[in-house]
């Protein structure tokens, strides 16, 4: 904002500066055991597909602010279901094709995997 902005902002009866921006919404906190249970549902699909050397999952399983995003398709009282692809290394920023879709529910506490509900080619 130049001088004359803020001139004009002073013009307008007190108007304060804050008011002329826009609200900033704040993003509730994930829940631990939501963090937990990415982590663990994204170095199981790791360990399942041959390590970090081969393997890479979708981004959205690395994005913990948000608890997993659009990778996170179900948090019910049987655990959260994560569902998401992988493929060799970089394959998202290079545009190759994903080679593996792992869906996999995590227990409630985040703390065990309830079950590798599908591993393998994409669907």
């Amino acid at each position: 904002m130049d001088f004359r902005s803020l001139s004009a902002a002073a013009a307008l009866g007190g108007a304060s500066l804050l008011s002329l921006t826009a609200p900033v919404q704040a993003q509730a906190p994930v829940p631990a055991a939501q963090v937990r249970a990415l982590n663990l549902a994204r170095n199981t699909a790791v360990s399942e597909n041959g390590g970090l050397t081969v393997y890479r999952p979708q981004p959205c399983m690395f994005n913990t602010s948000n608890g997993g995003g659009e990778c996170l398709i179900s948090n019910t009282a049987q655990g959260f279901t994560f569902k998401f692809l992988g493929g060799k290394p970089g394959w998202p920023e290079n545009g190759s094709d994903p080679t593996t879709e792992t869906e996999i529910q995590i227990a409630p506490n985040g703390r065990s995997v309830n079950q590798i509900i599908y591993n393998g080619s994409p669907r």
